[in-house]
């Protein structure tokens, strides 16, 4: 126990129980006492690893929060709460980080550096992509792994502050020697089971970051564009008009397509046309996709100008003429589809220039020739962009691998539905944005990035004796040696000499989408295959907390690697949090410019002050913040101090909780908080903690502004045979109300629970109703705060202190209430000062006469 302090500040609170319980080891999951009890004894939590490159943001605080209250919740209920943090830190935005706070960019053709020193140190400048020093891949990936150790111990700092009552020993990194072991060890179970491939496909392609993109990490932009209007002809001299945004892809149109029942174009299927300026022949189809209301009702369809391009070429069979290659330019080898001379001479014209250039040398063509018909028409229309990307994506053809998701596999799809369904989600209303997001499925999972840092795809590839590639018949690590990197480790039977060398072998470059790791955050955390005992005491998890954006990539591709190995769903309950949005409504992102991060924040307000915020919001539901008049941050310091100063009110009062509880209006004040703490229970057992903080609070405040002044007297004399049930009742409440504030103010409840108890508050059981062993009517207190408050608004009205003694009053009240009234009339009558009280009939609880006792005589 710690000593009372004159004057209780939340200031340094966070400093001195921070290093508390970091040093008691109060939040760490005790694998022995989870061993002893069995996996029923566990509640274990598939935290979100934040992505470690740059800074948290608001965000992050507040959907952290969310998990945190529900953590130590069940860690009082008796649990063995198994609370992991990891750190995403492999993938681009490292990356990107990289290259900016070094001024470097990777060029894996460089030899590795020893002792390299960077041209920057983050010094804050600006860095032009043509100013980077190119180096070494192995060079990148060692700033890549230093700046990610530097970022995550920022994070953590903030996460320690902000008191997530995670176990920091079991903390884990997605780039990790572990985390690369089983990401591989994942990736070889899948491609061993036949659900990994690779294939030679049309690939969303970012044309900044020379990677493949997948479904997953689209995202719409509205971009301005123009409808050109071309001319195909007809063998019988007429024409067929299509209108496009893209008409730089003429030379790569394999068909032109309408709706089957499009009545004006039905005459034409089965019959050709030519393209104009480049005179291929191409076939006019149907297919069911074709919007007829859209521009001229038939598309011109090429390699590859959309995802819906895909489908065409895809399911009617036809050729793939792609023109344009990973630097997003026109390539240098003319299709052979084009024979004439006139044809080959106006692609010639394209070659190594830009999708924009193309674009508008193709319209000076079909100008020249006659085929641009009419005059171009402005639109705005969405395009797809990698979320991380600046450019629209485009669609090139390049080898690549891929893990089976369902979108071919109708088995496996409704697996995933199913299991979708047995899934307890926070809200329920979340549950169909993964529904429709599985049931939308249009490709399997593109597993393979060309990034450098990043989990290796673990495999290698033999060349033949005239040194080409055998790629369809990869090299698989074997599980012993993982992790390994191809690109410097020897494949298995071969030895370093033989890499490139005919006969030889060569290491795969490609490294695993970011999500290809974070999709096993369950097996990395739970010790899969290494610490089976661990796995089984964890798994499956008991939550997955999260935000709304990611249902489609991080939730499902969980869902979807537990299906593929164990066939079962990866935990029994989600979380979902709304999104943080600006006064604006709009939603607060790094792109957007109005990103608050939350180190500054938490220092000025308090951390309690902040999580109050953070746990008022319900799951799902966006919340807006404003950082100039930051309201419910203010209320929550409000009641964080209301917590420090009430706690030292009452501890002042000498006296035990074991007494009695005798007085109707103390055992009215426990009823109540015994129903309070039933509701807050159950709220928080179904995952509301804005409902379990919401009746807490209430209850609070009418405890101290109506019970605290209506009994302080009392509890005051200690001549009065009523004053050990005072004190009792308030002790009792008091233990109570810290319990079940405690997952949501943590340092000022551990603040005042240390001033009379032994031991963390936060390792204390969990309040039940059954504690509070009294029956009372909650009228009692209801009636009698009401009634207080008519005394206070008497003598104000009177304008005299509240001090001020009264010779008598009446109350007037309904008759039904008069006799609950009169049991607590001589604690109303102590507070007010009341000299003779007594009650009457009435509409309303309300003072119906007061006479002030009169002033002394000097």
């Amino acid at each position: 126990m710690t000593t009372v302090p004159d004057k209780p500040a939340l200031e340094g609170l966070e400093e001195t129980w921070g290093s508390a319980w970091e040093q008691k080891g109060t939040y760490r999951f005790d694998r022995t006492d989870a061993a002893a009890g069995g996996r029923a004894c566990v509640y274990s939590i598939d935290t979100p690893p934040p992505t470690a490159s740059g800074s948290l943001h608001i965000g992050h605080v507040f959907s952290y929060t969310h998990t945190d209250v529900i953590a130590r919740f069940q860690r009082m209920s008796g649990k063995n709460v198994f609370y992991p943090m990891g750190w995403d830190d492999n993938g681009l935005p490292t990356e990107r980080r990289v290259q900016n706070y070094y001024g470097v960019r990777c060029d894996p053709s460089l030899p590795y550096e020893t002792d390299f020193v960077p041209p920057h140190n983050g010094d804050g400048k600006s860095i032009k992509a043509a100013d980077q020093q190119p180096i070494s891949r192995r060079n990148f990936i060692e700033l890549c792994e230093k700046l990610t150790v530097e970022d995550e111990k920022q994070f953590e700092d903030v996460w320690r502050r902000l008191g997530l009552s995670v176990d920091w020993t079991q903390s884990y990194r997605t780039i990790g020697d572990e985390s690369l072991a089983i990401s591989q060890r994942a990736f070889l179970h899948s491609l061993q089971r036949g659900e990994a491939y690779q294939a030679m496909a049309p690939t969303l392609w970012d044309v900044t970051f020379r990677t493949a993109v997948a479904q997953a990490e689209l995202e719409d932009k509205d971009q301005p564009g123009t409808y050109h209007r071309l001319a195909f002809h007809r063998p019988d001299g007429g024409t067929i008009e299509i209108e496009t945004t893209r008409p730089e892809l003429l030379p790569a149109c394999v068909a032109l397509v309408a709706h089957p029942d499009d009545d004006r174009f039905k005459p034409y299927f089965g019959t050709t046309v030519t393209t104009p300026v480049y005179g291929v022949e191409v076939p006019v189809l149907a297919h069911h996709l074709a919007q007829p209301d859209k521009g001229a009702g038939i598309a011109m369809i090429c390699t590859f100008g959309d995802i819906t391009d895909v489908v065409w070429w895809r399911e009617l069979d036809l050729p793939n003429r792609t023109i344009i290659g990973i630097d997003g330019r026109i390539i240098d080898e003319v299709p052979e589809a084009i024979i004439s001379a006139s044809g080959r001479t106006a692609f010639s014209e394209l070659i190594g220039k830009t999708v924009f250039s193309a674009k508008k040398e193709v319209v000076r063509q079909l100008a020249e020739s006659g085929d641009l018909v009419g005059e171009p028409k402005q639109i705005t229309h969405p395009v797809k962009f990698f979320e991380k990307g600046d450019k629209p994506l485009e669609i090139v053809s390049t080898r690549q691998w891929y893990i089976a998701n369902g979108a071919r596999d109708e088995e496996l799809r409704a697996r995933l539905l199913e299991l979708g369904s047995e899934l307890n989600w926070h809200p329920d209303f979340m549950r169909v944005r993964y529904e429709n997001w599985v049931g939308g499925l249009s490709g399997d999972w593109l597993v393979s990035r060309q990034r450098f840092f990043g989990v290796p795809i673990p495999l290698w590839y033999p060349l033949n004796e005239q040194g080409d590639a055998e790629y369809d018949s990869p090299i698989a690590a074997d599980l012993g040696t993982l992790p390994v990197d191809p690109s410097s480790d020897a494949a298995p039977g071969f030895d370093e000499s033989q890499r490139g060398e005919p006969g030889g072998f060569i290491g795969e470059v490609d490294v695993l989408d970011t999500w290809a790791t974070s999709s096993l955050t369950p097996q990395i955390a739970g010790g899969w295959h290494r610490d089976p005992e661990l796995w089984n005491l964890v798994h499956p998890y008991d939550l997955r907390p999260q935000g709304q954006d990611i249902i489609r990539t991080w939730l499902f591709s969980t869902m979807l690697r537990s299906v593929l190995e164990n066939n079962v769903k990866p935990w029994a309950n989600t979380s979902i949090s709304g999104f943080i949005v600006d006064p604006d409504r709009k939603k607060m992102s790094k792109s957007k410019g109005n990103v608050v991060t939350p180190a500054d924040m938490l220092v000025k307000h308090g951390s309690d002050a902040v999580r109050y915020w953070a746990a008022s919001s319900r799951l799902g539901t966006d919340a807006a913040f404003d950082p100039q008049n930051p309201t419910q941050i203010k209320i929550g310091r409000r009641l964080a101090i209301k917590i420090l100063n009430a706690s030292k009110f009452i501890l002042g009062f000498e006296g035990s909780d074991a007494a009695e509880v005798t007085e109707p209006l103390d055992k009215s004040m426990l009823a109540t908080l015994k129903r309070v703490t039933a509701e807050a229970s159950s709220a928080l057992e179904s995952y509301d903690h804005a409902r379990a903080l919401e009746v807490t609070e209430s209850f609070f405040w009418t405890f101290c502004d109506d019970y605290l002044e209506l009994v302080k007297e009392r509890a005051y004399e200690t001549t009065n045979p009523a004053r050990a049930s005072a004190v009792s009742a308030l002790r009792q409440a008091l233990s109570t109300l810290l319990r079940l504030f405690a997952p949501f103010v943590p340092f000022a409840t551990e603040e005042a629970w240390s001033w009379w108890n032994e031991g963390s508050v936060h390792r204390s059981a969990w309040p039940t109703p059954d504690e509070l062993a009294v029956d009372g009517d909650e009228n009692i207190l209801a009636l009698t705060g009401t009634a207080l408050v008519g005394i206070r608004r008497a003598k104000t009205d009177a304008k005299v202190s509240q001090k001020v003694s009264v010779e008598r009053a009446t109350i007037a009240a309904p008759s039904q209430h008069i006799v609950t009234l009169e049991a607590a009339a001589a604690d109303l009558a102590a507070v007010g000062r009341i000299a003779h009280l007594t009650f009457t009939a009435g509409d309303d609880i309300a003072v119906s006469e007061i006479v002030l006792t009169p002033p002394a005589e000097e």
